[in-house]
């Protein structure tokens, strides 16, 4: 088993200070694979003390050397790359595949998006030809706490490490206990790569230790939370007595609106969406509105898809999805699909239990729901898991007002191949972010909701902004 115990501060691996011993669960077999350390409060107030006085030379070293120090992060990054996706396969049970395909990979492109916003950033400009002697500087937040989940782990380390390197933040970075592995293997990487000591420092903890430590410490000036609404909501009220800025990534409930004219494979690709990764990403779209002529021909696409669906465990090669990452969400999710069959959505597909022929892992069988209404649980709250609720619609009116019709503002979907709606319906939509037609969103474009899901941006430029503060000085001139 993997002893990982100690934690990352001042440019050293040290022990707890006030820690103790936690294991770390492969979702595939339920068992434990490594130990790490939860930590306390005085391991917390050590990162932010090491953070806190390497912040002014940091602050002040120029764009380039801090681009320069992500380039040596990104070539160490992609030397580790097959290891990083066998901690992550093994600690939050992503199949090997997608590990590598997608997770894994996703902190390389994070770091390159934001190697190149950098670079075209003015981090000092003129504010305009009417106001010749004013600057503008775009200076480093501060001290930043990142707490990061367990579902895409270098997704948003990476979302958040980066431009806080880039921006000139000093850093604690917290991940989730279930999946502590990767971002360890980060804190090797950037110990390889040479940032100076207290730059970047891990504190392994949970929400109610390290966590609540971070989000209310005197010396910390911006928090980065990615996670639950309610956790947002926690954070946001302890930040608020020392005027913190939040940056907060949270739930969804994404609908996505399928046109009757939509292409032939757009009920596939959205139940494959929503299945992704287990069900465990805030962006899933797991609602599925279908206007009246498709609805039928839909269900029945979607029941054949679920029914295919490999389920298995994480370190098989293949397109299967692997377990949710713990008992608790298992349970969790067992509890909404039941609630669903008790309110009087009609079961397609899937249902409680584990898959036949599994007795062990945190495996959840693929489940579709018709007839779901919006009053129905299952509607409303995040599920997290693979499960699809699948609604009728008539009209785009009507398809607009239930697709709002949620806490949530993450990622909505549309599937029509006539443009002029689509573009109608895309401004319409309360989210943050629209898909059209399948088509991903560019490298760089801003990740964030509106409402419940959140009120930060990351990625390319709007990410790096978020770690800066805009100062004007007048009379340079």
């Amino acid at each position: 088993m993997k002893n990982a115990t100690n934690f990352y501060i001042n440019g050293k691996w040290v022990a707890p200070l006030d820690g103790r011993e936690e294991l770390v669960i492969n979702p595939s077999t339920e068992e434990p694979f490594a130990t790490i350390s939860l930590g306390g409060g005085a391991d917390a107030d050590a990162a932010v003390a090491a953070a806190k006085a390497a912040f002014p030379v940091w602050a002040a070293t120029s764009k380039e050397e801090r681009i320069a120090a992500l380039e040596r992060l990104l070539e160490a990054y992609n030397a580790r790359s097959e290891e990083m996706a066998q901690l992550i396969s093994q600690e939050m049970g992503a199949p090997i595949e997608l590990a590598r395909s997608a997770q894994a990979s996703s902190g390389a492109s994070h770091l390159k998006n934001t190697i190149r916003a950098a670079k075209a950033f003015a981090f000092e400009h003129p504010l305009g030809d009417h106001a010749p002697g004013d600057m503008i500087f775009h200076e480093p937040v501060g001290v930043c706490a990142l707490i990061t989940p367990w579902n895409w782990p270098m997704n948003q380390v990476m979302l958040k490490v980066a431009p806080a390197i880039a921006a000139g933040c000093t850093m604690i970075l917290k991940p989730s206990e279930l999946s502590p592995l990767s971002s360890m293997l980060v804190a090797e990487m950037i110990d390889e790569v040479g940032l100076p000591d207290g730059v970047f420092n891990l504190v392994n903890g949970d929400g109610v230790g390290v966590g609540s430590h971070l989000t209310s410490h005197p010396d910390i000036d911006m928090v980065s939370f990615t996670g639950s609404t309610r956790a947002g909501i926690a954070i946001s009220k302890a930040a608020a007595d020392s005027i913190k800025r939040v940056s907060l990534e949270l739930g969804g409930k994404g609908a996505n609106i399928i046109f009757d004219d939509a292409d032939e494979k757009a009920v596939t690709r959205g139940v494959r969406q929503c299945f992704n990764n287990t069900g465990q990403s805030c962006n899933a779209p797991t609602r599925m509105l279908v206007q009246r002529p498709l609805y039928d021909q839909a269900v029945e696409t979607a029941r054949s898809v679920a029914e295919k669906t490999e389920v298995g465990p994480a370190e098989i090669e293949g397109r299967q999805i692997g377990p949710v990452v713990s008992e608790i969400q298992w349970n969790k999710i067992q509890g909404l699909i039941q609630t669903g069959i008790d309110e009087g959505g009609t079961l397609v597909a899937g249902g409680t239990g584990r898959p036949e022929d599994m007795n062990r892992g945190y495996f959840v069988r693929p489940t579709v729901f018709s007839d779901v209404t919006p009053e129905m649980t299952i509607w409303r709250e995040e599920i997290f898991g693979p499960v699809l609720s699948i609604t009728p619609f008539d009209s785009e009116d009507e398809a607009v007002v239930m697709a709002n019709d949620t806490l949530y503002g993450l990622t909505n979907y549309v599937q029509t191949q006539d443009k002029d709606r689509a573009r109608r319906v895309a401004r319409q939509l309360r989210s943050g972010m629209v898909e059209i037609n399948g088509c991903s969103r560019g490298a760089g474009a801003p990740f964030g909701g509106m409402k419940q899901s959140g009120n930060g941006r990351e990625g390319g430029v709007w990410g790096l902004e978020e770690f800066l503060e805009a100062k004007s000085v007048t009379d340079w001139n």
